[in-house]
């Protein structure tokens, strides 16, 4: 398979803390010398949320500000793409630093259940974001935990309030959410191949799923994303050194399967984003 797989890594989260692995990026220095060692390590796409010094959720946009500035001037080309997530503020909140004019930037498109809570993503807020993103141009990358959610983004690429063609994550393994089951996998890339044959797709697995579904991801010709904002474990008895290392594990795996991983300029030509400055 000649296709590049584009690699995302999901450099810190909002859950993980220091408590689970102390290599997690929590300050701004931290988080832009572990992407750029990620970007090292073959990750074109780098998803981001920001912390406090306590290493609880952030939605300051300032701090957003300084670490795609920074980002920009250490991993030239990388794909900065922010997180719009429950946990980066409060209704409207979590759209605060699409001003900025990332990248990308999540979207989801529906409601689910998490571990302990709702993920509420009410259809007033899904279409705010949009609608955010469309004005600062931001590309979305549609984050599917259900499979209700590659509908609803089809749909909404057909009314216009998705002007592009969706770029679809899979996110697979989360409690009471969508198992990381081989059927349902096989059967979400069956439904965006047939509802948006012009989509890419990506797949991310959360704990030991990471691994599987990395794995299903590059063999189906899908691109993938890793990272310890997702695991924070290399192995079951092992606690992951650092995103590179996940990265890594990841480019060894498209390599297993003769898969190029894709470079930034690739990765950007395939999502149709704009080309790194000269």
């Amino acid at each position: 398979m000649t296709k590049p797989c584009i690699i995302c890594v999901a450099i810190t989260g909002s859950v993980p803390t220091k408590a689970n692995n102390p290599a997690l990026p929590i300050t701004l220095a931290e988080q832009v010398e572990s992407t750029h060692e990620a970007f090292d390590a073959g990750a074109s796409i780098c998803h981001a949320h920001v912390r406090n010094d306590d290493e609880s959720p952030s939605s300051d946009p300032d701090k957003f500000a300084r670490l795609k500035e920074w980002v920009e001037k250490h991993c030239p080309g990388m794909i900065i793409q922010f997180s719009t997530g429950g946990r980066s503020g409060v209704e409207k909140e979590r759209g605060g630093m699409l001003p900025l004019r990332p990248d990308m930037a999540s979207l989801a498109v529906g409601s689910n259940n998490f571990p302990t809570r709702v993920y509420d993503n009410s259809p007033n807020l899904v279409d705010w974001l949009a609608s955010e993103m469309r004005t600062h141009d931001v590309v979305p990358e549609i984050e599917a935990f259900d499979l209700s959610h590659i509908h609803q983004a089809v749909l909404m690429h057909k009314d216009g309030r998705l002007p592009r063609v969706p770029y679809v994550q899979f996110v697979m393994g989360i409690k009471n959410a969508m198992p990381a089951d081989r059927d349902v996998f096989d059967y979400y890339v069956k439904t965006i191949t047939r509802l948006s044959p012009a989509s890419e797709w990506c797949a991310a697995g959360i704990g030991p799923n990471q691994i599987v579904v990395n794995e299903w991801s590059v063999a189906a010709g899908g691109h993938a994303r890793t990272g310890l904002e997702d695991n924070v474990r290399i192995d079951r008895d092992t606690l992951a050194p650092s995103n590179a290392a996940l990265v890594r594990r990841l480019v060894d795996i498209c390599d297993s399967y003769d898969r190029p991983v894709a470079t930034p300029a690739q990765a950007r030509q395939m999502l149709g984003l704009r080309a790194i400055p000269a």
